[in-house]
């Protein structure tokens, strides 16, 4: 009986429930000193001195470094920009933001690295500050003068110029997708040691060991033999922690100018005003059509704040553009972006980066258009959705999704929320005077995973038998929480016939596994799970010519019972050998390698329905449900599902409710702690609603497409869309993210 498709609890809870799991800070480092920064306190200000002097004399003290002494950098963009430099490792001559580091205090103790800092004096020539995109466009203050101007991207008009004239019903209107703090569990953290060959060994928080030594080896043009990355169990990624931050990389110089191994840890704070920020998008949306509800032109223009420097971000407006159209059947499509420089912290990928984005668009521009119309949203929708479709689709944008059937999702969603009667209990409140207004959202949505570049998405996989029958698997993919262990046992075990409970899933080690790719995306189960199960097979077959020889039987009549783990002839399974007597027998330990490739992205797809009670008297809102049909192909273990649903639904109603990175006039952050920067928890969420659907890939042998990222994809718009629904009697047509009680109440006051 196949594991597959079953809720399978989680391995490795165990370890993280009773405290030993093992973090970055939990590494045992003999003589380690610990390393604070010193960061500017002005947005954007010339550096007229650094004076050292009293901190190098401070008890405990054993390095202050600045750019000069320190001598490693600028970063390097994963995405490099032409004529862009990357981020300085320390500032020098100018900061840009709130936070950048400027001076390194390495000391016996945090205590004394801490008090060291106080002493640092840093002298600022204050320059005019650029809060805001509109601000970057006027291109008045020059972050980078060398560039001449604040665009790092200037996406043109694609595919082309659309005209609207006619159209029956246009609507014009300004999106803001607010930035958000990724706020992981675990912050920030790093270390790094230089053993007695002069090798380097570094501990990082991340969500890809490889990418973190390639981009290591870059900056201190090190050899492939010189460095080791280890990523042991990391505390939330959420995209954020997707490539190395300027903390982590000075710590390799700073180790070999304390000659000791060094630690850094930094403060709630200082990730929220140092750890890239999510969205930060200004979007000008325009759609068309019939007045009977057919769409037929949307045009969307989206300036992309990427704060001080050119991160991930820049380029998260080319992933809104791919998913422009999202689920619908649109003839004229129009998209232009701009990606330009703010004196705040840098954006970069964050649970979606850029598709939630898309949706967000979209679908606010549906709910504008059937209330323009006058139609029901639910109408609108349905009218225009593609049809289903099992070959691939291309947009108008030139994306190809594989399969979909975003109809029927959208369907499905409906029916578990009763929308009809949702829609006559809002009509009975409405007609009563009930100050307590009922809000139905709804949205559909498609959204891209996988991540395939023009040689496909890969990944690195490898399984092999020990002595005693268990196995050991190498996965290039770095958990951050998702269940990874678990899941990856279940395949092997279901292509293996071997427990789970023999079966050790390692990672995130650069010495023992050769993957140099992120986990983003939402690729691992189609991507590294494929790899899994392809591993799994090759050890089968290899391990079958072992057993044929036990049975004395050739080879094509021996096959592997999975249900007993054992190996057979055909038609005699009373005499089988078992896995611990194929590893005894083998000459040579037997395993399987993979790489697995899958040529395309994959688009899971799905439909969303929030339900909101909004106070007319005080604006405060309250999500009552969240009904969600989330399509990831193939599920392999629904309770691994649900888990990523949940917190991307958690997350999607956050940004839609609460959540919002916000800078005074000044560029200071406002939100910089979570006594400022509302994170949602548990006490502003209900029990959420998933109703099953599933709708196989053909891009791997899994069907498994991404889900880490969906419910964040959908779950925004839905119960933005419901807010603006439950007062929209009262004449309001839209409400900027996040909809907090003040923002509702202005609306409805105005």
């Amino acid at each position: 009986m196949s594991l597959l498709g079953n809720r399978v609890v989680r391995t490795e809870d165990p370890r993280f429930l009773t405290g030993r799991s093992t973090y970055v800070a939990d590494i045992d480092l003999e003589g380690a000193a610990y390393v604070v920064y010193v960061r500017s306190v002005f947005a954007h200000a010339e550096i007229t001195g650094i004076d050292i002097g009293e901190a190098q004399a401070a008890p405990g003290v054993l390095v202050v470094a600045t750019a000069d002494t320190l001598g490693v950098g600028p970063t390097k963009s994963r995405f490099p920009i032409p004529n862009v430099e990357g981020a300085p490792v320390l500032c020098s001559d100018r900061v840009r933001y709130v936070g950048e580091p400027i001076v390194a205090i390495v000391a016996e103790t945090q205590a004394a690295a801490v008090d060291a800092a106080e002493l640092v004096i840093v002298d600022y020539e204050p320059l005019p500050v650029v809060v805001t995109v509109q601000d970057a466009l006027k291109n008045e203050t020059l972050l980078h003068p060398a560039i001449g101007s604040n665009t790092f991207i200037d996406l043109p008009v694609m595919p082309n110029e659309i005209s609207f004239d006619d159209c029956d019903v246009v609507i014009n209107h300004e999106i803001v997708n607010p930035r958000m703090a990724a706020a992981p569990m675990e912050p920030r953290v790093g270390a790094a040691a230089w053993g007695a060959d002069g090798r380097l060994t570094v501990w990082a928080a991340c969500q890809g060991a490889g990418v973190y030594k390639e981009a290591i080896k870059a900056l201190y043009e090190l050899g492939d033999d010189d460095v080791r990355v280890v990523a042991p169990d990391v505390g939330g990624g959420f995209g954020a922690k997707a490539g190395p931050h300027r903390e982590e990389i000075a710590l390799a110089a700073l180790a070999k100018l304390a000659d000791r191994p060094v630690r850094y840890n930094e403060t709630r704070s200082e990730n929220m005003v140092g750890m890239v920020h999510g969205r930060g998008q200004v979007q000008h949306i325009r759609m068309g059509g019939t007045k009977d509800g057919r769409i037929t032109h949307y045009a969307l223009h989206v300036t992309q704040d990427c704060g001080a420097y050119a991160e991930i971000g820049a380029m998260l407006p080319r992933l809104t553009g791919m998913m422009a159209p999202g689920t619908y059947d649109i003839a004229n499509l129009q998209y232009s972006a701009k990606s330009v420089a703010t004196n705040t912290t840098p954006t970069g990928a964050f649970r979606g980066a850029g598709r939630p984005e898309a949706a967000a668009a979209i679908e606010r521009a549906v709910d504008l258009f059937a209330a323009k119309a006058g139609l029901d949203p639910a109408e609108v929708r349905a009218k225009n959705v593609l049809a289903p479709f099992n070959e691939p689709h291309t947009t108008p944008a030139g994306t190809t999704y594989d399969v979909g059937d975003y109809g029927g999702a959208l369907a499905k969603a409906l029916k578990a929320a009763d929308y009809e009667a949702l829609r006559a209990e809002q009509a009975r409140r409405r007609s009563s005077g009930d100050r307590l207004a009922l809000g139905i959202g709804l949205s559909t949505y498609v959204e891209v995973t996988g991540g395939a570049g023009p040689d496909g998405a890969s990944e690195y996989g490898s399984v092999e038998l020990q002595p005693d029958g268990s196995v050991k698997a190498y996965t290039g993919s770095t958990p951050q929480g998702q269940g990874h262990e678990t899941a990856w046992a279940m395949l092997i075990s279901d292509e293996l016939g071997v427990a789970m409970e023999r079966i050790e899933v390692l990672f995130g080690d650069t010495d023992i596994i050769p993957s140099v790719n992120v986990t983003g995306g939402s690729r691992s189960a189609q991507v590294a799970g494929s790899a899994m199960m392809d591993a799994s097979t090759k050890l089968a077959t290899a391990a079958a010519e072992t057993a044929a020889q036990l049975l004395e039987a050739n080879v094509d009549d021996v096959v592997l019972d999975k249900d007993a783990g054992a190996f057979h002839v055909v038609g005699t399974p009373a005499v089988a050998v078992g896995w611990d007597q194929v590893a005894a027998a083998s000459p040579e330990p037997l395993s399987g390698l993979s790489d697995f490739v899958q040529a395309a992205a994959s688009f899971p797809f799905g439909a969303h329905v929030a339900v909101v009670e909004v106070d007319l008297d005080t604006g405060g809102v309250r999500l009552q449900r969240l009904i969600a049909v989330d399509d990831c192909g193939t599920i392999l273990n629904p309770l691994l599902a649900d888990g990523q649903v949940h917190g991307g639904l958690g997350a999607g109603a956050a940004q839609a409710l609460l959540e919002e990175v916000r800078f005074d006039d000044e560029a200071n952050p406002v939100s910089s702690n979570f006594a400022d920067y509302a994170v949602i928890s548990a006490a502003e969420l209900p029990l959420f609603e998933r109703v099953p659907m599933e709708t196989p890939t053909p891009l791997n042998p899994l069907g498994a497409k991404g889900i880490g990222e969906s419910g964040t994809v959908g779950a925004t718009p839905a119960v933005q869309n419901a807010v603006i629904d439950a007062v929209a009697h009262l004449g309001v047509a839209h409400i900027d993210m996040p909809c907090t009680p003040q923002r509702v109440w202005q609306a409805i006051n105005s």
